[in-house]
């Protein structure tokens, strides 16, 4: 961090207009920086009380949570309790909260006067997805971060579609939105869970290479984009949490 810490002091965070001159100028100091680095980046930027980390506790986010974990296990983290989770998916949580020593998770949910107006018979998931996606994750999440200047997420451009070309650092709004994995590739990511010991997602060794929401999330067959069982056949790749701004 000796070449990246005096760029960063440079840097205006505190003024919100200039977020999307920030996020350049950190996308530039951190562009070649480890995934270590740039959450230890973010932390320096905003601190601790001023980021929040976004993870779903799915199939790859061990990975971020460990690195998180090694540089403040106290960064707050933000877990989208949609009520349509797998039950495997909250007792991978729980395993990996215990497991990395993380301090202060939580875990956010729909409100439920939303629920009952707009999802009363639970099958908006089937009738409108985007809908369901926003009333179960974007506004939750955007309440949830009301409070924080940045956030940390998981995504990686090996993951492909509007992935493929995420910066290290963007402007979300008003707040700084830090990729640490965007320059990870596969094998990075796997050799991060052997070295750490990390346990898999429980779903894993069932066929599902990525899993969110229990109705929109199916096995991936031999070969398929590991997305691929992420609302299957409904024409939607994205829960809308990474293409509506957070503001």
């Amino acid at each position: 961090m000796s070449v990246i810490a005096p760029m960063l002091d440079s840097v205006r965070l505190e003024t919100p207009s200039d977020r999307e001159v920030q996020a350049a100028e950190l996308g530039r100091a951190l562009a070649l920086a480890s995934p270590r680095e740039v959450v230890a980046a973010a932390l320096k930027a905003v601190g601790r009380d001023n980021l929040a980390v976004v993870s779903s506790f799915g199939t790859e986010s061990a990975a971020l949570l460990k690195i998180v974990a090694d540089v403040d296990p106290a960064i707050p983290v933000v877990f989208l309790d949609t009520g349509w989770l797998f039950e495997e998916t909250l007792a991978y949580r729980d395993t990996l909260v215990g497991l990395l020593g993380l301090k202060d998770v939580r875990s956010i949910k729909p409100l439920e006067s939303d629920l009952a107006r707009e999802d009363g018979e639970r099958e908006l998931w089937f009738s409108n997805p985007d809908r369901c996606c926003f009333v179960r994750k974007v506004e939750p999440l955007q309440r949830a971060l009301k409070p924080f200047a940045a956030w940390i997420n998981g995504r990686k451009r090996f993951q492909g579609g509007e992935r493929s070309a995420i910066p290290v650092v963007e402007a979300d709004g008003n707040r700084l939105k830090f990729n640490p994995l965007a320059n990870v590739s596969r094998e990075e990511l796997e050799a991060i869970f052997t070295f750490s010991h990390l346990p898999p997602h429980p779903l894993v060794a069932s066929g599902y290479a990525s899993v969110g929401c229990m109705p929109c999330s199916s096995r991936a067959a031999p070969g398929e984009d590991e997305r691929a069982g992420r609302w299957r056949g409904k024409g939607k790749t994205e829960c809308g949490i990474h293409t509506v701004k957070m503001s």
